[in-house]
């Protein structure tokens, strides 16, 4: 059960319902079962099918010796999600640019030099989780899978390669930088081309307001070389 909290819009949570729908046409995942208003009414929550198994955060925590091989696991599992199409679903850049517009925590000049930058960026329709952590991949006893695609989008592997690279970031420059290492060599992805994304993704977290270091995503939001 996913309990979002009051603030949620409740068309995101049905999007979220709608979205799980549309991407089991493409890669089976757990199904939504329910949406339902909680008894105290200042809130939401989704019910999915229930994965059993151990999510990779855990497991990376648990064995911080096996770190690299757990991290093997998690790339070939992204990259594997990358490989599907969902056209249905709603674009990842359409997104990117509304959560840049309701960013009050920036200028009206930055947040044009970021919309100028996403438009500027190569249109891709690849299945993009939006936010691939260890925490939401699970390693069952005989297959890993992902979880959570409630939150994906057709977009560049690229933008959600640096969004996953921010969110390691947040806890370990290290494993954030094995990651994209390590990303980037099995997919044949230039780093380039993710750091040219990684200003845009930032904001992108900054206006989802998950209490996550505010300072450190605004750090990443440079616009200095835009021109």
């Amino acid at each position: 059960v996913k309990v979002f909290n009051e603030t949620k819009p409740v068309s995101d949570v049905f999007n979220e319902a709608l979205n799980l729908a549309r991407i089991n046409d493409a890669h089976p995942q757990p199904k939504a079962l329910e949406v339902s208003q909680l008894e105290n009414a200042n809130g939401w929550a989704l019910v999915t099918e229930k994965v059993p198994g151990t999510t990779l955060a855990e497991k990376m925590t648990a064995e911080p010796q096996r770190f690299g091989e757990y991290l093997e696991m998690f790339v070939d599992l992204q990259i594997e999600i990358h490989g599907y199409t969902s056209p249905l679903l709603n674009r990842q850049r359409d997104k990117f640019a509304r959560m840049i517009d309701s960013l009050d925590q920036l200028n009206a000049t930055t947040r044009y030099n970021l919309q100028e930058r996403l438009d500027g960026m190569t249109k891709e329709f690849k299945v993009c989780h939006g936010d691939f952590n260890p925490s939401t991949s699970s390693s069952a006893t005989t297959a890993s899978c992902t979880l959570r695609l409630g939150t994906c989008h057709p977009g560049s592997p690229a933008a959600d390669v640096a969004t996953t690279y921010l969110l390691f970031a947040l806890n370990s420059k290290d494993q954030a930088e094995a990651y994209l290492e390590l990303y980037c060599d099995r997919a044949d992805m230039p780093m380039q081309v993710v750091r040219q994304w990684t200003s845009i993704v930032a904001a992108s977290e900054l206006a989802r307001k998950r209490n996550v270091n505010d300072e450190f995503l605004k750090n990443w939001i440079d616009v200095v070389d835009y021109q």
